[in-house]
């Protein structure tokens, strides 16, 4: 999938939730900075991050968990399995389907490079909710609050926490790198 036929779905699925369409929105301006250190990869990254939370979509909702769900619903559409799988396993995919029992169907879905995560990873940690740039720091700060300690959300991340920073802080340093290139 191309990155204007990525954006014209996003936007379908998304505008009625506007919130979550200025994250998308500016999930992809974050991606659009990585293209010094991603090199031919860019163009996957950047469809995959204005697609990743297309699961919060009713139509796409299946075990409540958005990055299964957004994967899957890709997958139904046709869209390439590379991003599919970033959308599957962005930010803290992992944890949450464990604590929710769908390590399974996660698994229907290859994990994919870490570069590959690291950044898209990084570019949903460094948007806020509202589309405003924010620190990872801040960004997960703001999700265990908007989530209660004891919900699924609150849980997984608290236990992603150290492996979500250190996704953020390599691409970072990655970035930092090519400034003198």
């Amino acid at each position: 999938m191309k990155l204007p036929l990525a954006y014209r779905t996003a936007e379908s699925l998304l505008a009625g939730i506007p919130l979550r369409w200025a994250h998308s929105c500016r999930v992809l301006e974050q991606a659009r900075l990585l293209a010094p250190v991603l090199g031919a990869d860019g163009e996957l990254v950047r469809v995959a991050a204005m697609l990743h939370d297309v699961g919060y979509a009713t139509c796409a909702v299946d075990t409540g968990q958005h990055m299964i769900d957004g994967a899957r619903y890709l997958r139904r559409i046709g869209v390439d399995d590379e991003v599919c799988s970033l959308v599957a396993y962005h930010s803290s995919s992992e944890w949450e389907a464990a604590e929710l029992g769908l390590s399974a169907a996660l698994a229907e879905f290859r994990r994919p490079p870490s570069d590959l995560l690291d950044a898209i990873t990084y570019c949903d940690l460094t948007s806020g909710p509202d589309g405003a740039v924010v620190d990872p720091v801040s960004r997960l700060d703001e999700v265990l609050r908007r989530y209660g300690a004891g919900h699924v959300v609150h849980r997984a991340v608290s236990a992603a926490r150290p492996a979500l920073l250190g996704m953020a802080d390599r691409v970072a340093k990655r970035l930092a790198g090519s400034d003198g290139a």
